[in-house]
């Protein structure tokens, strides 16, 4: 259960599942300093997944009408938060209401805003190790684990119609419950002409084992379904097969992160780079900063604040 107190000084709250045990805990009061945020702390709030829509409420309800709780960053509740208090926002921006979700809430001009980050946060960090041209190039498939907010903000980005050629032409979500992939499929599914999605339910490993089988070489695989950080295991089998000269992407970057591991065991033969969600969680921690502190130009302290997380 959640106690909240009154802020005395410049407060942050992370929404999140077990945010005690979270890198931010000990990077915060680091990057606070270097971005000359005087007095600023960081505190969690923590929920089951799919808590009580009354949780919510009472979380941001606190946020909104206490004045030096300056905002959050929220993972793990994007979509169920924003359904439970969408109505308590004075300003909500367009990917927020295109995603159904909210993964930064700030303050502005005394109006509760909430911004969906995940599109922008997501992007910056594909292009970190994605080439340019990729899949103009190779034509490979995605394959994304998990229908919640990450997988939506991904497949935004990926699709966009800027990209010109340069889009999947097939992304498969799959999920194991059916709730999420219809909600999934109302907002992706007319996305771009260019891109088929698919929207598969499995409630197995073993189901998403199939679907990797299906994938052409040069794919995407990603891990955004919690597991591995907010609950033990992974969306496959050790028995898994990847396709050949692939980008695996776990989200996660603490945790047990076995869908990580059965990756590298297959790395070297099948030509698979395998990347963690260390720079996910840079860029997603970052632009929510930049939004709550009302920072211009943080990603040109990207290097900078990247150096001293891992000093940790």
């Amino acid at each position: 259960m959640n106690i909240y107190q009154k802020a005395t000084q410049p407060t942050m709250y992370f929404i999140g599942v077990t945010t005690n045990s979270s890198s931010i805990m000990k990077v915060f009061p680091k990057w606070a300093e270097e971005l000359g945020l005087k007095d600023a702390v960081i505190k969690g709030i923590d929920f089951k997944p799919h808590a009580d829509p009354a949780l919510y409420r009472e979380a941001v309800s606190f946020i909104k009408e206490d004045p030096m709780s300056l905002g959050a960053l929220v993972t793990t509740h994007k979509i169920d938060l924003y359904e439970a208090c969408k109505d308590m926002f004075e300003y909500l921006d367009p990917f927020a209401v295109q995603l159904g979700e909210i993964s930064s809430i700030s303050k502005k001009d005394g109006k509760l805003c909430g911004h969906a980050k995940d599109p922008i946060s997501s992007g910056l960090a594909l292009e970190n190790f994605i080439p340019d041209n990729y899949w103009s190039t190779y034509n490979g498939d995605v394959l994304i684990m998990g229908a919640g907010g990450s997988a939506l903000a991904m497949s935004v980005y990926l699709t966009q119609k800027k990209f010109g050629e340069n889009v999947p032409k097939h992304i498969i979500i799959a999920n194991r419950s059916q709730p999420r992939l219809d909600t999934a499929e109302k907002i992706l599914r007319d996305l771009n002409p260019d891109t088929k999605f698919e929207f598969v339910r499995g409630e197995e490993p073993v189901d998403n084992d199939r679907l990797l089988k299906t994938l052409k070489e040069h794919s995407l695989i990603v891990n955004a379904t919690g597991l591995g950080k907010d609950g033990p295991g992974s969306p496959l089998t050790d028995g898994c097969e990847y396709p050949e000269n692939s980008y695996v992407w776990e989200l996660n970057y603490r945790g047990e992160r076995m869908f990580q591991r059965q990756a590298e065991a297959q790395a070297e033969a099948k030509h698979l780079h395998v990347e963690d969600g260390w720079i996910y969680f840079i860029h997603g921690w970052t632009q929510v900063i930049a939004e709550v502190f009302h920072i211009d130009g943080i990603a040109r302290k990207i290097p900078r604040l990247s150096e001293i997380a891992l000093e940790r």
